[in-house]
């Protein structure tokens, strides 16, 4: 468990075993090959084995990071946004007190076999931002990302791009799986949970994510995740 001052990122870099990264309060964003992932407070990402990745920890968070066996069966084969039950939580920051050279018979070794059980059970969520492979649809990614407020349409980036409306539209459900207004939308989602876990004001995360009035990005945000900002924030325990 790790708490800092200050933003953290670690170097890119992959493991054998699939890892864990819980977010008990601040929030950790995650790059895992061609995606960036968001770890809201009490959620956690998965990182399979041999996954190349990099996390970036808020200030005065706190963070849980977790190595699971590979060949333990039934835990996603794919990267994925895991909902934490407060049984779990509470596991991960007992186990993470405890020694971890334990014997197979033990009561740490019980305790881990309930957790993997639980783990299972978690629901899973897409807090992720996927980045293409494409060069061109990369190029547009990295400027949404720097700046997330720009509100062009699929129609005008694909004049920026030299392309048709139709091509880049195409393109982009081609690669991402996804049209251009919902990939936007997952990016806006990951900063928002970003910035919410921050302790910026929804007002605020309104105007920098370019909408035209705060009841526009809370009606967007509900329709994404079923609850307003701060009904979401107060069931994680953030507010």
């Amino acid at each position: 468990m790790s708490v800092s001052d200050r933003e953290a990122e670690t170097p890119l870099h992959r493991h054998h075993k699939c890892q864990l990264v819980v977010a008990l309060s601040g929030f950790v964003k995650c790059v895992i090959d061609d995606a960036i992932w968001m770890v809201p407070p009490n959620c956690a990402v998965w990182i399979p084995s041999h996954q190349l990745h990099t996390n970036v920890v808020s200030s005065n968070a706190q963070v849980c990071m977790l190595f699971v066996d590979p060949d333990i069966d039934g835990m996603p084969a794919n990267s994925c946004t895991l909902a934490i039950s407060p049984l779990v939580r509470e596991l991960i920051v007992h186990l993470t007190k405890q020694d971890q050279r334990y014997a197979f018979d033990s009561s740490t070794a019980n305790l881990v076999k309930v957790l993997v059980d639980q783990l299972r059970l978690m629901p899973t969520e897409q807090y992720n931002f996927p980045i293409p492979a494409d060069p061109r649809l990369k190029s547009i990614a990295s400027k949404l990302v720097n700046t997330p407020g720009d509100r062009r349409t699929v129609a005008q980036w694909a004049k920026a791009n030299a392309m048709s409306e139709r091509t880049l539209a195409r393109l982009i459900k081609q690669d991402v799986g996804l049209t251009f207004r919902r990939w936007r939308g997952q990016l806006h989602i990951v900063l928002a949970l970003q910035k919410l876990a921050s302790g910026q004001s929804v007002q605020l995360i309104a105007e920098q994510l370019g909408y035209e009035s705060v009841s526009a990005f809370i009606t967007f945000f509900k329709k994404a995740l079923g609850k307003s900002p701060k009904q979401y924030m107060r069931h994680h325990d953030v507010f």
